[in-house]
């Protein structure tokens, strides 16, 4: 079996915003986690509807903020379109590419070693369409004591942890209360979306960037990366992580 993807266009006051080339499916948490993570929306109460339009060739969803929501969204609106995933193209300038990222620094969350062990274990137990294809992302929420809570995939690593962002919203899960786990590398737009959601840990398969490392050290947040069987990488803030024999700073 092979994943599908569709275009999937984010439309505000009835204008295309952003084209995303998405796996169809979690079109709302996608809609609300998108807001929420390019800065659109500050609370998910600021979107007054939201309605999933197929069109045949693709999807259009039409998300309509509330008066102040929607007076915020004119003076920064851009056209964004990319291919899969692509959380940065159609941006227009550096400044807005490099926005100032949520600071999350103040989190008290510390991880156990076996916490962060067990979260990539346990993500790769909710990946159904993964193991049907092998070929999407995914992105989860790990709270200590109970697991991965939340899971979304998708073709696109930006957009799984769009979608995951929005489900986090919908179901009124607080942010501050676990990690974000990827399958992924770590961009610096995966920090920027991981701190606008409010969670002062990511914690990831494979490699971050240095901008990605510098962008997290920033924000104040924690970032483990490498996750390979029993041991892992700590690249910022190593504070709030108790570390075991097979791991260490980077």
């Amino acid at each position: 079996m092979v994943p599908e993807e569709t275009p999937v266009a984010f439309s505000f006051a009835g204008t295309t915003h952003a084209v995303m080339m998405a796996s169809p499916a979690d079109f709302e948490d996608f809609a609300l986690g998108f807001s929420l993570t390019e800065g659109i929306i500050a609370l998910p109460d600021e979107i007054e509807a939201i309605e999933v339009e197929d069109h045949g060739a693709g999807i259009d969803i039409q998300i309509r903020l509330k008066d102040q929501a929607n007076t915020r969204f004119e003076a920064r609106r851009r056209r964004l379109a990319g291919p899969v995933g692509c959380g940065l193209c159609g941006i227009e300038s550096i400044e807005e590419a490099m926005r100032s990222v949520d600071k999350v620094g103040a989190s008290k969350l510390t991880l156990e070693a076996d916490d962060i062990v067990r979260s990539v274990k346990l993500l790769s137990k909710v990946q159904p369409l993964h193991s049907e294809t092998g070929a999407v992302h995914a992105a989860g929420f790990y709270i200590p004591g109970k697991g991965i809570v939340m899971a979304r995939e998708d073709v696109g690593r930006h957009n799984a942890l769009d979608k995951l962002a929005g489900a986090l919203a919908k179901a009124g899960i607080d942010s501050a209360s676990g990690a974000v786990v990827v399958t992924s590398r770590v961009s610096v737009e995966m920090v920027q979306k991981t701190a606008a959601i409010g969670s002062a840990f990511i914690i990831a398969v494979s490699a971050p960037t240095a901008l990605a490392i510098r962008t997290a050290e920033e924000a104040g947040m924690t970032l483990v990366a490498l996750v390979r069987g029993d041991d892992f990488d700590v690249f910022t803030h190593p504070e709030r992580v108790v570390l075991g024999v097979a791991q260490h700073v980077a």
